[in-house]
C-alpha cells in the first residue's frame, strides 16, 4: 500500500508568498521543470495530499496525519539526498534544519538534524533565484531515464546538443540553442518558432509556444500552455499565461491565466542601483529584499494592456486589469481595475467571472463551481487584498 504523505503549508510562509498562494497551496508553485509537489512525488513515491488554507481545501483536499504518515514542509524543495533521508523517518521522528522542521512522521518526539544543504521557497522571488539550480537538477533526473527526440538540422547549437531535450511532439526549427551555461528542455507538444534564441538553463513546458524572434535568457521556466515573445530573462511563468509580443520581462514570477499586452515592459533594476523593496502582505508594507534585481510579481487572472510600463519590483494581486498611460503603483491590490492616471476601482465578482470564463474557454478549460467559490472567498478578503 502506498505511503501516506502530506505536504503541509506553513501559514506564515504561505502568506509571504502571496499573491501566488492566494489561489494554490505552496507545493503547487512552479520551479525548474515541475511543481514543488511533483519533485517530491518523483523522488519519494506515495499517496500525496495537502494541509493548506481552509478555502483552498475544496480544490486541494486536506488530510489528517496518522501515526505513520509523513508530513513534509511544502516550501522545502526536494533533492535526492533529502528525499532518501525523509523516507527513513520512523513514527515519532522529525528531520530538522536549524530551527525549521523539514518533515516528521507521526507525533514528533525525536529530532534529527539534517547535515546537508536545503533549498526553501519563502518569498516569491526565491522562485527565480533558485530556478537555474532546479532546472539543472530536474534535467539531470529526466535524462537518467529518458532520451531526447532528435534536433532538427535547421537549428544552431552553441555548446553541446546533449544538453538539449526535446520531449514527445516538441518542435523547433531555425532556432539557436546555447547550452554553455545550462540545459534546455522543450516539453511535449511545445513549439519554438524560427529565429528564436534560447540561452540555458531554460524550460519550455508542455504545449507552450515561443513566438518568432523571441530571446530567452536563463534561468527561465515557461509553464504549460503559455505563449511568449519578446525578451525574457530569469522568470517563472505559471500555466496558461501569455506574454506573446515584444517587450522586456526579467526577474519575475507570473501566475496562471495572466496576459501581458503588446509592448508591455517591466523594469527589474532601479536607476540608482539601490536595494529593492517589495510589497510584503503579512506586514502590509514594502520590505527590504537584499536584491538588486527584481521585476514583476503577478497573481492569477491578472492582465496588463498594451504598452503598460511596470516599475521595478511591482506586485499585482489576483484578478487585476491594468490599462492606460503612466506607471502603475508598485502594489496593486486584487480585483482592481484602472491605471496610473485614472486611479483604480473594484472589479465586481460578476465581471471577474465573466472575463475568466471567456479567457479559459479559449483553452477549453471550464471555470468550475469549486473555482468560483474559491474566488468568491478571495473577493471578500478586502483587508488582505488591498
Amino acid at each position: 500500500m502506498p505511503r501516506q504523505i502530506i505536504l503541509a503549508d506553513d501559514p506564515e510562509i504561505a502568506c509571504s508568498l502571496l499573491p501566488l498562494t492566494f489561489t494554490r497551496p505552496v507545493s503547487e508553485l512552479l520551479l525548474g521543470l515541475s511543481t514543488l509537489r511533483s519533485k517530491w512525488e518523483r523522488l519519494l513515491p506515495g499517496e500525496y495530499s495537502y494541509i493548506t488554507a481552509d478555502y483552498l481545501r475544496e480544490l486541494y483536499p486536506n488530510a489528517e496525519p496518522a501515526s505513520d504518515t509523513l508530513v513534509i514542509a511544502s516550501h522545502i524543495v526536494a533533492s535526492r539526498r533529502l528525499a532518501d533521508t525523509v523516507a527513513l523517518l520512523l513514527p515519532g521522528e522529525a528531520l530538522t534544519k536549524g530551527e525549521r522542521t523539514i518533515a516528521y512522521c507521526g507525533r514528533p518526539e525525536r529530532f534529527i538534524p539534517y547535515p546537508g544543504e536545503v533549498t526553501s521557497i519563502e518569498y516569491a522571488y526565491d522562485l527565480f533565484i533558485h530556478n537555474a539550480e532546479e532546472i539543472r537538477n530536474d534535467f539531470e533526473l529526466l535524462t537518467e531515464t529518458e532520451v531526447s527526440r532528435p534536433l532538427s538540422k535547421t537549428c544552431t547549437v552553441i555548446g553541446t546538443s546533449a544538453r538539449i531535450f526535446l520531449d514527445e511532439g516538441a518542435r523547433a526549427e531555425g532556432v539557436t540553442f546555447n547550452t554553455e551555461h545550462g540545459p534546455i528542455y522543450v516539453g511535449p507538444g511545445a513549439e519554438i518558432m524560427e529565429g528564436s534564441c534560447l540561452r540555458g538553463p531554460v524550460a519550455i513546458l508542455d504545449h507552450s509556444t515561443v513566438n518568432m524572434l523571441t530571446r530567452i535568457y536563463g534561468a527561465t521556466t515557461i509553464g504549460r500552455h503559455c505563449k511568449v515573445g519578446g525578451e525574457i530573462n530569469n522568470i517563472v511563468m505559471h500555466d496558461y499565461t501569455n506574454k506573446a509580443h515584444d517587450g522586456f520581462l526579467g526577474n519575475a514570477v507570473i501566475g496562471s491565466w495572466c496576459n501581458l499586452g503588446a509592448g508591455c515592459v517591466a523594469s527589474n533594476l532601479k536607476n540608482d542601483y539601490t536595494e529593492i523593496k517589495l510589497w510584503h502582505y503579512p506586514t502590509r508594507r514594502f520590505r527590504r529584499t537584499g536584491l538588486q534585481f527584481c521585476g514583476l510579481i503577478m497573481g492569477d487572472h491578472s492582465k496588463a494592456g498594451i504598452n503598460t510600463m511596470f516599475n521595478t519590483a511591482t506586485t499585482v494581486g489576483v484578478g487585476v486589469n491594468i490599462h492606460g498611460t503612466g506607471f502603475p503603483r508598485n502594489f496593486v491590490g486584487s480585483f482592481s481595475e484602472g491605471g496610473a492616471t485614472m486611479g483604480y476601482s473594484e472589479v465586481p465578482l460578476s465581471k471577474f467571472f465573466a472575463i475568466a470564463r471567456r479567457v479559459m474557454a479559449r483553452r477549453q478549460v471550464e471555470l468550475t463551481p469549486e473555482m468560483e467559490r474559491l474566488f468568491t472567498t478571495l473577493h471578500a478578503l478586502t483587508d488582505i487584498n488591498r
